[in-house]
């Protein structure tokens, strides 16, 4: 199951940019300017927001339970639903996958490239769980599971950042962490390249991240990361942190401020989870093309 997962995320992370997703940022740009009266221009200088685009069909099946129940209300329009959820509860064998829908959006191309990601990622993800299932029943039985959901990480009057999670056991477990982020008032997908001048913030996140494991570490004698200069002593740090990737998961926290999430077993052991680093607005200004998301 691990091996299958890695494989589904490791598929995630390569697919390219879609072509529609150029006429989905330009699209809202227009919008915005015409709702706003007030330039975007500063948006144009980015790579446009990174999300796939499929379109494969959900076959429904006894297993699934479509619940559309309403999760908390967005803003005074745009809401988000549990669009489906798979259920599996059979002896030694669990899941369960909450699949969302982002609801009345204007822009309906950015609405439905994200719905599809998301009803796509969930049918994979209830696909090789029963895959696994069946394997297992075939050799002499075992023990599985996968819970996978949604959280909403931010829910203001500009900004929705929702966060996909899935858990998987078998005997220990692993979590990873998939974010979007969406401007409500202009409607556009906010990627992490979009909202610095140029890739120079790789590095001044990077740092700054070091030096917040250091300091943890140093004040928390439970607080351990694989990081070279630390608690740890450097023979014993391999493939140790040195640098976010240009894409890092990330959110915007309702106080404007940018968080880097990283994967439980990512940059620490397993029992330290899903781990954030709040980076200081002080040390991203002269990164930033713009206040107006980070401040």
């Amino acid at each position: 199951m691990n091996e299958k997962l890695k494989e589904l995320e490791k598929q995630y992370n390569e697919v390219p940019i879609p072509k529609e997703l150029d006429f989905v940022v330009k699209n809202a740009l227009r919008q915005g300017k015409k709702k706003k009266k007030r330039s975007l221009q500063w948006l144009l200088g980015s790579a446009a927001a990174a999300a796939m685009l499929f379109t494969a069909g959900l076959n429904v099946s006894p297993a699934m339970a479509r619940t559309l129940s309403e999760i908390p209300l967005v803003g005074s329009v745009v809401k988000v639903l549990t669009w489906i959820e798979y259920e599996v509860a059979e002896d030694t064998y669990d899941a369960t996958i909450k699949v969302p829908s982002i609801e009345n959006l204007e822009n309906k191309d950015l609405s439905k490239t994200l719905n599809e990601k998301y009803r796509s990622e969930g049918k994979a993800l209830y696909d090789s769980f029963i895959d696994e299932v069946s394997d297992l029943k075939e050799n002499g039985g075992g023990h599985v599971g996968v819970d996978s959901g949604y959280d909403i990480k931010t829910d203001n009057d500009q900004i929705l950042s929702i966060g996909r999670y899935i858990v998987n056991t078998v005997g220990s477990s692993s979590t990873v962490m998939h974010y979007d982020t969406i401007d409500k008032q202009n409607e556009i997908l906010i990627t992490l390249p979009m909202l610095f001048k140029d890739d120079s913030y790789i590095k001044t996140i990077s740092e700054n991240i070091i030096e917040q494991m250091h300091e943890q570490a140093a004040a928390d004698s439970d607080k351990v990361y694989w990081v070279k200069g630390g608690s740890l002593p450097d023979e014993e740090v391999i493939d140790g942190f040195t640098t976010i990737k240009a894409e890092q998961q990330f959110y915007i926290s309702d106080k404007g401020k940018l968080v880097i999430s990283f994967d439980k077993y990512e940059v620490a052991p397993g029992y330290m989870g899903i781990v954030e680093f709040e980076i200081p607005t002080e040390v991203l200004k002269n990164d930033l093309v713009s206040s107006k998301y980070i401040h």
